[in-house]
This record gives C-alpha cells, structure tokens and sequence, in this order.
C-alpha cells in the first residue's frame, strides 16, 4: 500500500497518458493475462491496439464438438473467437502480425504437470519462433509502433510467461521493436504480464475448497507466477472483470468458464486444471519510464 500522501495502489480512476499497445502470440493469450487492462482502458477512451502474432493452429480443442478443427481450420475458426474478444473487451483495432497467417503456432511440449511449457524438437520454417523470421518480425512490429505511437507497450518477460516459444519470440521481438523506434527509453514503457505466486496460491486453495468444482486445482509451482514483491503495477479490474469473463468465454475452443457466483470465478484450458480469474491484474516493468506506468496502470 502507498504511505500517506502517496498515490494508492488501488485507485479507482483509470488516466491514461497515451495509446497502448499490447503484442500477444496467439488468441486467447491477450484476455488471459490482461482481458481487464484492455477493458479498463478502453472504457476510458484509451487508444487500445492489439497485435497477435498468429492464430493459434497447433491449440488442443476443449469441446468435442469443434475437435475436428485443426490446422488451418482451427486458425479459421480462432480468428472469429479473437473478434467476439475483442467486441467483448471495447478493443476496435487488432491487427495480425505481417498479415493474418503470415507466421503459424510454432507448438510445445509440456514440462510437468501444469501448463509450463517448452520448445519442441522441431520447428518448421513457417512458424512463429523459426529462427530466420526474427528480422521480418521485428519490422512488422517497429512499423505498428511507428504507426500508433504507444506510450505503453505490453507483452511477456523473457520467459515467454510461461514457457511457449512463441511467447518468447513475442517478448524478444517487442524489446527489439521498442528498441528501434526509441533507442534512448525514453519514450515508452514497456511492461510484461505477470501472476504474483502468494496472490495466486492464496487463490487456488480456495478453490481445493469447493468441492463441486469437480476440477483438479494445481499446485503453485506449476503456474507461471512471479515473486509479489517483484510485481511493479497492479491494476484492480472492478467492473471490467465481466468483460473479461465474457472474453474468456468467447474463446471456446480454447477456455471453458466456471462461474457459479462464488468468488473467484475459475477457468481452464485444455488440461482441465482449475486457475483463478483474479479481481486484479499484474505487470512488471521492464524498460522505459516509469511515469508511464504510474498513470496508465495503477502503481504496485
């Protein structure tokens, strides 16, 4: 909490000093991580502009009436969850990394039992994280930050959140993107998503406590979080959280929804482990101003 005279770190008024730009590797990530952030902003006439680096193909399909999507079709099919999101969220101007399709899912492998994740063995050319796409990536990208002239830029820590290759490239091109157009950070702030370990941990044994879930609850350890005391902006979603919910929900391949009233309310991916969709948002800065950040997110 702020001392006397400080800033709250829960403030109800959201102020916005310029647009903001978030760069996320395939629908569904940019509702997981900050569905609320773009609702908030949105809501208060904040520029918002969504990048998605591809559209997800190689994803595990939850319902088994869609469980013949694959590939392509899959892509397809993402592509209208990504829009019903972003009319969920207030989010008017997405754009697609290059051209919609340019770069595939590249795919994982999981590492344990959650959704930590890794690598494959195998990369094809026409993937997202292929080695020889990084400089085509990077111009995509220094092009739509020259064209939005965000003050904030959001996207993943170099571990990609949680491990995907995709995530990683995601984070490397934006630094590099960001790097380019302001070599000097002084001008944009960037910040990654990130999931305080205590708040979530407190959360998830809530959730072993509701025994009608009928859904296994992880342990912490295997959730991508950070350190509470490593968090630099935390943002309260209040109203915004049915938004985000609604966003979740659109992305049904993907996402199933468990939301009796009680609190908090609980999704899963394709695992069917249970995760909290926490009444706040976390970030940690990682290159520019700070100020930046101290307005458009609220500070930790």
């Amino acid at each position: 909490m702020a001392a006397p005279g400080e800033r709250s770190a829960y403030r109800h008024r959201f102020v916005s000093p310029g647009p903001l730009l978030l760069v996320h590797a395939h629908p569904d990530d940019e509702t997981i991580t900050c569905g609320g952030l773009m609702a908030r902003a949105a809501q208060a006439g904040t520029p918002v502009t969504l990048v998605t680096c591809n559209r997800g193909e190689a994803g595990e399909v939850i319902p088994p009436g869609l469980r013949h999507l694959a590939g392509d079709a899959l892509g397809e099919y993402r592509e209208g969850e990504l829009a019903r999101a972003c009319a969920a969220l207030g989010v008017t101007d997405h754009r697609w990394l290059g051209r919609v399709g340019r770069w595939h899912d590249s795919g994982m492998v999981r590492v344990g039992e959650g959704i930590l994740a890794a690598a494959p063995d195998a990369i094809s050319p026409d993937a997202f994280a292929a080695p020889d796409a990084f400089d085509a990536q990077v111009k995509a990208l220094v092009d739509v930050v020259r064209d939005v002239g965000p003050r904030v830029v959001v996207s993943y820590d170099h571990a990609g959140g949680y491990g995907h290759p995709d995530h990683v490239r995601a984070h490397e091109i934006t630094m590099a993107a960001v790097a380019e157009v302001d070599p000097d950070a002084s001008a944009i702030t960037v910040a990654a998503t990130a999931a305080p370990r205590d708040e979530v941990d407190a959360a998830l044994a809530v959730l072993r406590r509701r025994s009608w879930l009928g859904l296994p609850v992880p342990p912490v350890d295997d959730l991508p979080t950070v350190p509470d005391a490593t968090i630099t902006t935390r943002l309260p979603l209040g109203g915004a959280r049915v938004a985000k919910l609604a966003a979740l929900r659109a992305h049904a391949t993907q996402i199933a929804v468990y939301d009796d009233g009680a609190e908090p309310p609980v999704y899963a991916l394709s695992n069917g482990l249970a995760q909290p969709v926490l009444g706040v948002e976390c970030f940690v800065h990682l290159r520019g101003p700070r100020a930046a950040a101290d307005d458009l997110l609220a500070p930790a």
